[in-house]
């Protein structure tokens, strides 16, 4: 299975930290964001990774180079302005082949262990790893029914951006932005969409004192 990390977005809520520096590559106990996920992705077995860039690209390729010091290989998709999650994954899609794909945000940090994370039900155009809605979204985005995605009006869980995601669901996009919930939503209402919950520790680094709050997680 391949991997694509999203590390294309701004980061503008992350601002003063990524006016310089791309927001995967902001530092958590002395190592970048992303490369906790290259990490892992390695020792998961998953060693083929597209990494879509946008704001900074230069710095994020100075920094991976061809993934060789990670012991994985990188294959960089560029956009010329961010094209959101679902865009980014269709103009990446020469680059991730006909198999399901990982998808992983570049801005979250999770303790999972990623060869536990995978679909039983191949006939799901994805498969989230949702996560225990946290304080900053506490209505969440989704509910599990046995292993099946539901909207409810009681939603127990959050997404983590992290997916298992058949390349069908983004084909024959219209060109430009599109945000995953396009694809993902009308997936969901067909029943079409699987998940598992991960009961561990998990961090959306969207603002600088989440950040705060990894750090201080790492270093106990």
């Amino acid at each position: 299975m391949k991997a694509m990390l999203l590390a294309a977005g701004r980061g503008e809520r992350l601002r003063p930290l990524t006016d310089d520096t791309a927001k995967p590559l902001i530092k958590a106990k002395q190592k970048s964001l992303i490369e906790y996920h290259l990490e892992n992705l390695h020792n998961a077995g998953i060693n083929d990774v597209v990494i879509n860039t946008c704001w900074m690209a230069e710095k994020i390729v100075a920094q991976l180079g061809n993934g060789d010091h990670y012991g994985v290989n990188i294959t960089y998709s560029h956009e010329h302005s961010a094209l959101e999650t679902a865009g980014g994954v269709a103009n990446a899609l020469t680059l991730l082949g006909d198999d399901p794909f990982l998808l992983i945000s570049a801005d979250i940090w999770c303790d999972i262990d990623l060869s536990l994370f995978n679909r039983t039900d191949t006939s799901m155009l994805a498969h989230l790893l949702l996560v225990n809605n946290p304080r900053h979204n506490t209505s969440g985005d989704f509910s599990l029914e046995k292993d099946h995605v539901k909207k409810s009006p009681v939603n127990q869980y959050t997404y983590s951006g992290m997916g298992i995601f058949e390349p069908a669901l983004f084909r024959n996009l219209p060109t430009g932005k599109t945000p995953l919930r396009d694809v993902l939503s009308p997936a969901v209402a067909t029943d079409k969409v699987s998940g598992q919950h991960h009961n561990g520790q998990w961090f959306d680094i969207g603002t600088v004192e989440r950040l705060a709050e990894l750090e201080a997680h790492l270093t106990r």
